[in-house]
């Protein structure tokens, strides 16, 4: 039987090779489950790179196996993961090793990042941080927490045709965790359906950044809500499990932002979120056709704005933040 050892190192083997060849390289993950420890996918590389997945690579349950994360892409340009095969990253078998729900400085399980990439892990389905001229499209993503996160310094990322359920959503952030952060821009989310997710497309932030960074062009277009909790959210005082040190003064700009038609299902009667903070308001909030409703009985559909500058055209009047 093949230990996940040599698995691993015939991955390895194979990324080398193709990462120090010129041209056009592809790297074939045939039919099959491979259970295999971190993956470090690192360039830069000679050429292109293609991953075919056509067999479904699984995490390891046993976190001695990762220093960091399950499947890291970093500095490598022109890189593709396609096929049909899935990233299982086995999440279930260890949540329950997660602290995060007591500790806020917790250690994070193992993540699938991207530097200039994509990957898939227990936790979030697809990380993107420092990342620019990214496109994931065409696949489903089920998962513990959200489905898709684009991170700090990402720049030029476009997220088409993604499922996403179960999971916490399409956000960007959590932004302002950490000290000297970029910027993230040109964010474009479109022809998407959620399913019973906790959160629909969000942007979220601490309101005890450390250093002044700005989320700016970033646009929401044909999504389809099935029974999502928090369908349209933006948060500038995230706070998850409520143990952050807040000061009160955000030092994260969100503007720009566009939400067009957006339609389908909410589980709970807030369809919009906006909660923003007093000493930097969200600005240039635009929707367009925006028509999600509440899916239960006695409760209205309702939007909660706070601290938003927001236009509204073609919405339903209960989310229209008059």
């Amino acid at each position: 039987m093949t230990t996940v050892a040599a698995r691993l190192q015939a991955v390895m083997e194979a990324w080398t090779s193709a990462c120090g060849g010129t041209g056009k390289q592809t790297i074939v993950i045939p039919n099959g489950d491979f259970l295999t420890g971190a993956l470090n996918l690192t360039g830069p590389c000679m050429g292109d790179v293609t991953i075919q997945l056509d067999g479904n690579l699984l995490g390891s349950n046993d976190l001695r196996k990762y220093k960091t994360n399950w499947i890291e892409v970093r500095h490598v340009d022109n890189l593709a993961i396609t096929g049909k095969g899935k990233l299982d990253g086995q999440g279930p078998g260890v949540w329950s090793k997660n602290s995060c729900a007591k500790n806020y400085n917790c250690k994070i399980l193992p993540n699938g990042r991207d530097h200039h990439g994509a990957g898939g892990q227990p936790e979030h389905g697809i990380h993107v941080t420092d990342s620019s001229k990214i496109s994931i499209f065409s696949t489903t993503i089920g998962t513990g927490d959200d489905c898709i996160s684009i991170g700090p310094g990402s720049d030029g990322i476009n997220i088409t045709g993604v499922t996403c359920g179960p999971g916490h959503g399409i956000s960007v952030g959590s932004l302002g965790r950490y000290k000297d952060e970029k910027d993230v821009t040109d964010i474009t989310v479109k022809d998407c359906v959620l399913k019973n997710t906790a959160n629909g497309v969000r942007i979220k932030s601490y309101e005890d950044s450390p250093s002044l960074i700005t989320a700016s062009k970033l646009t929401y277009e044909n999504i389809k809500m099935e029974d999502v909790a928090n369908p349209i959210i933006i948060d500038q005082k995230y706070c998850p499990n409520k143990m952050c040190p807040s000061n009160g003064n955000s030092k994260v700009i969100v503007k720009d932002v566009t939400f067009k038609n957006i339609t389908g299902t909410s589980s709970t009667p807030e369809a919009v979120s906006f909660i923003c903070s007093d000493k930097l308001p969200c600005s240039g909030v635009h929707m367009n056709d925006v028509n999600v409703e509440f899916s239960g009985t006695n409760n209205k559909t309702m939007a909660i704005c706070n601290n938003a500058k927001v236009t509204a055209t073609g919405c339903l009047k209960e989310l229209a933040c008059v």
